[in-house]
């Protein structure tokens, strides 16, 4: 995989004129982005042999998780299960079992719910319209205009965090606090609608390496926040919850606090929300997968 080895950068000796983003600064704008993407284009196996399946796994594995963690499950995971079908007819233990290591297991359980759903509403096709796409569990508008782009090639028009760190980089360099609001008209302006999925990978790729080599210009957006840390966490415990219950199919809240290191007094909410979630099950004392 290429990582911006000999990297041409975006000159930004002129800068574009806060906020404005008029005609000639776009086109600008666009140039610039089209010479850093020829030197600098990264490989991921979810850009290869494109299916609207393949880039719905991609997208959701994607969602708050780092690309180096996603490039040690996305392979294993299609080649387990290849499409819709084999993903909606799996059983969820061996849905979790895959997907162990990326964090956030709700994904999974909603990757499989949506497969079930394209199957028996759209015959197996995933549908090219963004409303229904949303309406499908774990897809909210950022992946539903991420799938709309890279699996279909039509121009949406939607943000998330790189393409965000490239238009508050590129036309806000002055701005103290940028809203999604200030950036969407932007991003309809430039996008490239004759190939929006090579365009949108540029700017993946651009503001990935915007985030390598500078201070983050996502901390002028309204929506920045510090993410809370990991260890010791509930979620932490969540994940350590459902990876031992993978591995003993079935355990009562003693055992699992063993597995765990978690006391008991705190262990049961979160089992309790596991359970909401739909995660897990109880029967007779004893917690599963669901």
């Amino acid at each position: 995989m290429k990582m911006f080895p000999g990297t041409t950068m975006i000159e930004n000796t002129d800068p574009l004129v806060s906020g404005e983003g008029t005609a000639p600064e776009i086109a600008r704008f666009r140039e610039q982005l089209a010479v850093f993407y020829r030197a600098n284009r990264r490989d991921f196996p979810w850009r290869e042999n494109i299916t609207p399946y393949r880039i719905v796994v991609s997208e959701i594995m994607l969602q708050q998780t780092g690309v180096e963690r996603v490039l040690g499950k996305f392979e294993p995971f299609v080649a387990r299960f290849p499409d819709f079908y084999s993903l909606a007819g799996a059983p969820l233990a061996d849905v979790m079992n895959v997907w162990q290591g990326l964090g956030y297991n709700r994904r999974a359980l909603s990757l499989k719910k949506l497969a079930g759903i394209v199957m028996e509403k759209y015959s197996g096709g995933l549908p090219e319209n963004p409303g229904l796409l949303r309406a499908l569990p774990g897809i909210g508008d950022a992946t539903a205009g991420a799938i709309m782009a890279f699996a279909f090639n039509l121009p949406s028009v939607f943000i998330e965090t790189n393409i965000r760190r490239v238009f508050i980089h590129h036309f806000f360099p002055d701005r103290e606090k940028v809203a999604d609001s200030d950036i969407v008209p932007i991003v309809a302006a430039a996008i490239d609608r004759s190939c929006p999925r090579e365009w949108y990978y540029s700017l993946m790729d651009y503001g990935t390496y915007l985030g390598a080599i500078s201070l983050n210009p996502n901390r002028k957006s309204t929506r920045y926040s510090r993410q809370s840390p990991f260890q010791d966490s509930d979620r932490q415990v969540r994940g350590k919850v459902i990876k031992s219950l993978i591995g003993s199919g079935k355990a009562s809240a003693e055992d699992l606090s063993g597995m765990t290191g978690c006391l008991a007094e705190r262990l049961i909410p979160i089992l309790e929300s596991l359970i909401k979630d739909g995660l897990v099950k109880r029967d007779k004392g004893l917690y599963r997968i669901a």
